[in-house]
């Protein structure tokens, strides 16, 4: 029998074969979709695909498809375009990603209410086919043991416990304090800063892997930080905000004349070519004179906030196209001056869901220390509309902030000093709709002080007894945390009731509401 003609026919049929392949087909043999959870908490979670090309050309676009079980949906997301059909999700490349080169990868995310994991992931049609691309990895992690306190100060606890086990590997831990996330390790140890003095706190821990499962938590362990040793320290329990573009006073010298020695720089803004953090949008981040000033503090064991926005632009949050470029902005602030407590002072509008998620990426890889400062609309209403918005979204993603209304140039009647402790009042009652769970001990640990000393933009006049009305109000209460705008300003040098970034525009002596409010211990 001759078997010519079956090879003829095999060997026209395979070209054909070739041509009625997908399209994607060559994307997909070249390309995995790996998936990550990147960020964690009770009630959702902010995930993360990696297109990676494996192959020898270029991926030009791509679709990453995949399913959310029931009681889980996705809502905000970033570097993709959406189209959703009930649980089936399909996430499209942008303009400037789409492209990626052989060894080269892009990534979008996005962040899910529930803890249901992806299935059934796609890339271009084919099975992403990368470890976790879909999912696949489902096995918990063992729970963590042997949760110790190794040591504790006035504003800190220091954790270890015994290693977690896993069929792929461990890639984090994250701590609680109570029932909020306070840091996250890669490690076996951690350190819980910015606490109260002399106060209980309860710990637990938990550990995830790669694909973002969660282990239970371990037995909790409880610790109680040290006694306060006082104002003045470098705990930023009470920080005073500095124009530090302003040459003078200098850091350095409000702390030797004061004993102060922590301070919140601003602001740290957009300059002229886009969403690059330097000093009032002008002076750059490693300017000789402000990180000579910096470090003099950290000489005599200060330490510094770094802070955002502000009355004038141009805002980082609104510059940076982008979480990811926002994020980097952020962190490029806080390492030229060495901090990891960071400000966001908004009197603007921003794009909420993008900066709370930098924000939250921010906390989760640093344990970064963030405030809210934000404007009161009136002494009984509290922060104005907007900046409940923001404090919503923020509790939605699991960030941690303290809530510092700004105590200043707001809508009041009779007396001024008792207008401040009303909105101040009003403010926690607004805390706690958007945080009902918490105690009011907890939300009072959450709330900052913040007024214009002196003479106000719009009037009103903080005096020295006033101050001390905030003070005694901040102590009888346990609030968080205590500013002023600003150290620039707090000297008698222009008594006569004018509004100056030099000076108060009342009669005081030089540092005199520094030194007012250095005795705050929380």
């Amino acid at each position: 029998m001759k078997r010519a003609r079956p090879s003829l026919i095999g060997a026209l049929l395979l070209p054909l074969a070739l041509l009625l392949l997908p399209a994607t087909s060559a994307y997909a043999a070249g390309g995995t979709a790996t998936f990550a959870k990147t960020s964690t908490w009770d009630n959702g979670y902010q995930g993360q695909y990696t297109i990676t090309n494996n192959g020898t050309a270029a991926i030009n676009g791509w679709t990453v498809e995949f399913d959310l079980p029931s009681g889980s949906a996705a809502g905000t997301y970033w570097d993709a375009t959406l189209t959703q059909s009930g649980s089936h999700y399909a996430f499209k490349n942008r303009e400037y990603n789409g492209s990626v080169a052989p060894g080269a990868s892009a990534s979008f995310g996005f962040v899910v209410s529930g803890t249901g994991a992806p299935s059934g992931c796609k890339l271009n049609g084919a099975a992403c086919a990368g470890s976790g691309g879909g999912g696949s990895d489902t096995s918990a992690p063992s729970t963590p043991g042997g949760l110790t306190v190794t040591g504790h100060s006035s504003s800190s606890v220091s954790l270890s416990w015994t290693a977690s086990t896993d069929n792929v590997g461990v890639t984090g831990y994250e701590v609680y304090q109570g029932s909020s996330p306070a840091t996250t390790a890669t490690g076996t140890s951690a350190t819980v800063s910015g606490l109260s003095a002399s106060t209980a706190y309860s710990f637990k821990v938990r550990a995830k892997d790669a694909a973002g499962n969660l282990s239970a938590f371990g037995p909790a362990v409880s610790a109680t930080t040290d006694a306060s040793s006082g104002g003045g320290s470098g705990s930023g329990r009470f920080s005073p905000y500095a124009d530090i573009t302003m040459a003078t006073p200098t850091l350095r010298d409000v702390a030797n004349a004061t004993g102060q020695k922590h301070f919140t720089l601003a602001f740290a803004l957009a300059d002229s070519s886009g969403c690059n953090p330097s000093w009032g949008g002008t002076v750059p981040l490693n300017d000789a004179r402000v990180i000579g000033e910096v470090n003099d503090l950290k000489g005599v064991g200060g330490d510094v906030t770094v802070a955002t926005g502000g009355a004038a632009g141009p805002y980082l949050e609104n510059t940076c196209g982008s979480t990811a470029a926002l994020l980097a902005a952020y962190e490029k602030a806080l390492d030229a001056v060495g901090s990891n407590r960071l400000d966001v002072d908004v009197e603007a509008s921003i794009p909420v869901a993008q900066v709370n998620t930098a924000l939250k990426q921010l906390q989760s890889a640093r344990g970064t220390a963030i405030t809210y400062t934000l404007r009161v609309q009136a002494q009984d209403y509290g922060i104005d509309p907007f900046s409940v918005q923001i404090l919503q979204d923020a509790a939605s993603r699991g960030l941690n902030v303290t809530v510092n209304p700004m105590l200043m140039d707001f809508g009041y009647t009779g007396d001024w000093g008792s207008a401040i402790i009303s909105a101040s009042n009003a403010t926690l009652a607004q805390m706690k709709q958007i945080w009902p769970s918490k105690t009011d001990t907890d939300l009072k640990r959450m709330l900052g002080l913040t007024p214009m000393i002196g003479r106000n933009d719009t009037g009103p006049t903080t005096t020295q007894a006033i101050a001390r009305q905030i003070l005694s109000y901040a102590q009888s209460n346990h609030v968080g945390y205590i500013g002023f705008w600003s150290t620039g300003r707090d000297n008698g040098g222009c008594p006569n009731g004018s509004v100056s970034p030099t000076c108060s525009g009342i009669s005081q002596s030089t540092y005199e509401f520094t030194n007012i409010f250095k005795a705050f211990t929380g």
